[in-house]
């Protein structure tokens, strides 16, 4: 049975490009980084101050009542190349436009090597939540992400930051998962997470080719590799990080589990609410569809809730869901992923439907691994505990099975060591939380 839902009456989301792909760096993997081709080589590529003030209005105009948080995300190629000066700008304006009784939330990605006291203190002052990108500790992070000069980059990622940290800026760190790196799921997340990381998303690379025997590139990470990078990094969590550490794929788990709606769109049975905005004012359908074929149109023309309220974007989230093969339909993980993200559905089903995830076969292994678990800590929340007693009680059966000793259940004592395996005392570590 199709689900469609009327999704005019939903939140818009709109990722806004202020310097298109321009960036600093030359990352082989970057997915944007021919997107200049679309305008032609003589493109200045800078947001105007006349687009700027139409996007703010507009993304303002176009949220229902019921939101309470208006979010402006900002995002290149490297937006920090766009200067202080125009990010001081647009809080100014947001300022006079967003209603008095509405938050204002402002995110920004960035590779952080321009990242300095000045940028932090604005950071600081005016609550931006920073997604820093880092592949890891420095022999797999400069794999891929070297500058315009073939040098590497993780010193200048790694002094970035340190200063956020320094100025108190909150932030999430960003790691692509890729062919390199995708062997050491467990490594990448101890490493971040042993230097401060709180919060991690991990992105898996996808690179289709268009000819050759190979669906992707020599970069892109493999199906099965993705699952395992995923599985090595929840088992680390599982035991030493809940309530530490949120990483944002095991957040989803934890929705989907709990019967709630997916927070990020690729895990959505539609989608269509999340567009991009160029620095021109041109309007596409996604972030993995900015092409002329989904160009909505351009904000000077029609204003953003118009063009995100076309017939052709609502068909655009609606064909998601509409195209899940049978396999997909039939997967007893389908209510998580929901098939994922359309541009990844590019192999074929047992049956021969050409329209498979291809990172399939590492989500279904990930998904069904975490499956008892998720169903622990959802146990835990919906009887008004915490998800952390699951920490608890799988160290503890840990450590009974090693002494085989009958494991005793219930919290351990104020004195005890700490079961997550912090080496505190009970009492001095996850006890307080």
């Amino acid at each position: 049975m199709n689900h469609m839902t009327d999704v005019t009456s939903q939140g818009l989301h709109v990722l806004t490009k202020p310097i298109g792909p321009i960036c600093n760096l030359d990352c082989e993997y970057c997915f944007y980084l021919h997107k200049d081709q679309l305008y032609g080589g003589g493109e200045r590529w800078r947001m105007s101050d006349e687009t700027l003030e139409a996007y703010l209005r507009q993304t303002v105009e176009a949220q229902p009542d019921m939101v309470d948080e208006i979010t402006f995300a900002w995002q290149g190629g490297e937006p920090t190349l766009m200067g202080v000066e125009f990010y001081e700008r647009a809080v100014e304006l947001q300022r006079k436009l967003v209603p008095a009784n509405k938050r204002i939330q402002n995110t920004i990605q960035t590779n952080g090597v321009l990242l300095d006291d000045r940028w932090c203190e604005f950071l600081r002052a005016n609550r931006f939540l920073v997604g820093l990108s880092i592949d890891g500790p420095a022999e797999l992070h400069d794999r891929y992400r070297r500058d315009k000069q073939g040098r590497p980059t993780f010193e200048a990622v790694l002094r970035g930051l340190k200063l956020l940290e320094k100025h108190g800026v909150e932030y999430n760190l960003l790691i692509a998962v890729n062919r390199h790196n995708g062997d050491h799921g467990r490594r990448v997340y101890t490493y971040l997470r042993d230097n401060g990381a709180h919060f991690v998303q991990f992105i898996p690379i996808v690179e289709r080719r268009a000819v050759g025997t190979n669906p992707v590139s020599s970069r892109s990470v493999q199906p099965e590799q993705f699952g395992d990078f995923l599985i090595e990094v929840f088992d680390e969590w599982i035991h030493r990080d809940v309530g530490r550490v949120y990483v944002q794929i095991i957040e989803e788990a934890v929705r989907a589990w709990l019967g709630l709606e997916p927070a990020l769109c690729l895990f959505r049975r539609q989608c269509g609410r999340a567009i991009v905005l160029e620095h021109n004012g041109d309007l596409y359908s996604c972030d993995h569809f900015v092409d002329p074929n989904y160009k909505l149109g351009n904000i000077h023309d029609r204003p953003i809730i118009e063009l995100a309220n076309g017939d052709g974007q609502v068909r655009f989230g609606q064909d998601k869901e509409a195209a899940l093969p049978e396999y997909c339909r039939q997967c007893d993980v389908r209510f998580v992923c929901n098939g994922e993200c359309p541009k990844n559905r590019f192999i074929k089903t047992p049956d021969g439907d050409t329209s498979l995830n291809y990172l399939c076969a590492g989500y279904r292994k990930f998904f069904r691994h975490v499956d008892p678990t998720m169903r622990m800590i959802v146990d835990e929340i919906k009887q008004g505990r915490q998800a952390a007693n699951v920490m608890h009680r799988l160290n503890a059966e840990r450590r009974a099975k090693k002494k085989q000793v009958p494991y005793v259940s219930g919290p351990p004592g104020r004195n005890d060591p700490c079961p997550c395996g912090s080496g505190k005392k009970y009492k001095k570590c996850c006890m307080r939380r």
